[in-house]
């Protein structure tokens, strides 16, 4: 009777030890990989294996600790730590959007996006070395900054917009982007400090989590990491946690695989699977919701009271200039304030359409009060909004009125 082994392979009894995966399995040989035509095609098709007859295109997810493995220990999969082939094909996938048709770019999934994160600061930086970061970045920056601290490493930091990085970037052995920040939403030139930062001797990661590989590739802008949280707009739909990094330079991505292997921040294989089949849908989510965001962007705009609204897309916006230079489509996110606390509390009870929650790149909007975590320099009552693939009308429609309530 024929079964069905680990890799989605049909045969009496599985792969002979000889013929297991091949280093890089799922690349079919007869389509190649989904580097060519638009957007679409490459999401729907990223990191599908080769068709077998009677198998599905997207093979389940494999949940295994050890794989058989008689004789010497040379073939693609040795321990579940180390390797798995559901990871593989999601690896695949996210490289052919990240860095379409480069050969030479690896991808490496984690658990997590603070887990990609650390890998790439703890496996490029030595004590005594020195990294800057932004200081309007992700609100889990300064728990790292604590623990490079203790490890002897520098750490300098300075603001995302008008390049301000730059200023301290002198003898540094690393530079973190984050651009768009969150929750400010500023945007910095990518390609300069790419530039400036290679001619003093710095690597440089751009967390690519707002924009998704979609919306801007760093790799392309000259960056040696493109690092993010699969937990927000890539897969959409805010029931995993994940997060991956894409780099070119064999050695540097080496290190990171160590250390992934150290700590064993690894995601388990369904949520690779369904970051995977996530992916499928999300040129069609991104064009949906940044043409949302932007409706609501420029519905904020023209509401009578100044809400000092944000959106790297809306014309007029300080970022659009530079963003529009860089990026290809602008986020989902939209900020803005609410004169105090208590009226964006009012503002957030009044929604019915959009979620009182946090994180953001849902298919379902949300919004929350910012400053409510603390860590964040924004006023009482900035408001960051995740605009989800709801009818645009409707979401004006609900802020709009949201807008009116909260203001009696």
């Amino acid at each position: 009777m024929s079964g069905t082994n680990a890799q989605g392979l049909s045969s009496s009894q599985g792969p002979a030890p000889s013929e297991g995966l091949p280093p890089s399995p799922g690349l079919s040989s007869s389509q190649g990989p989904a580097s060519g035509g638009g957007d679409g095609t490459r999401a729907v098709r990223a990191g599908l294996p080769e068709p077998v007859k009677h198998e599905p295109a997207l093979p389940g997810p494999v949940f295994a600790a050890h794989y058989h493995l008689p004789g010497e220990p040379t073939g693609p999969y040795n321990y579940g730590r180390d390797e798995n082939p559901t990871w593989t094909h999601l690896e695949r996938a996210i490289g052919e959007l990240e860095a379409p048709g480069e050969d030479g770019a690896e991808t490496l999934v984690f658990a997590s996006g603070m887990a990609a994160i650390s890998s790439v600061l703890f496996s490029q930086l030595r004590a005594g070395d020195a990294v800057v970061l932004p200081s309007d970045g992700y609100q889990a920056l300064p728990l790292t900054r604590a623990q490079l601290e203790a490890y002897g490493i520098e750490v300098r930091t300075a603001p995302t917009g008008g390049d301000a990085q730059l200023g301290v970037l002198d003898g540094a052995k690393l530079l973190w982007i984050e651009t768009p920040s969150n929750p400010s939403l500023d945007v910095c030139d990518i390609r300069r400090l790419v530039e400036e930062a290679h001619a003093r001797g710095a690597l440089v990661a751009v967390d690519n989590t707002l924009a998704t590989p979609l919306g801007q590739r760093p790799l392309e802008l000259g960056a040696d990491f493109s690092v993010a949280s699969g937990t927000k707009q890539l897969t959409g739909h805010g029931d995993l946690l994940l997060g991956y990094v894409t780099g070119r330079d064999a050695e540097a991505m080496a290190a990171v695989r160590r250390w992934r292997k150290i700590v064993g921040a690894i995601p388990g294989p369904m949520e690779a699977w369904l970051a995977h089949r996530s992916i499928a849908t999300l040129q069609l989510r991104v064009e949906r919701q940044n043409a949302n965001a932007l409706a609501v962007a420029e519905a904020l705009r023209d509401w009578p009271e100044e809400l000092g609204v944000r959106y790297p897309g809306l014309p007029g916006d300080p970022s659009y200039k530079i963003a529009s230079q860089q990026m290809r489509r602008f986020g989902c996110v939209v900020s803005f304030t609410l004169p105090t606390r208590a009226r964006a509390e009012r503002f957030l009870h009044a929604l019915r359409l959009v979620d009182d929650a946090t994180s953001f790149g849902g298919v379902r909007s949300t919004a929350e009060r910012r400053g409510r975590w603390g860590g964040d320099a924004v006023p009482e009552g900035f408001i960051r909004m995740s605009v989800g693939a709801e009818d645009p009308d409707d979401l004006v429609a609900d802020v709009l009125r949201a807008l009116d309530e909260s203001a009696q």
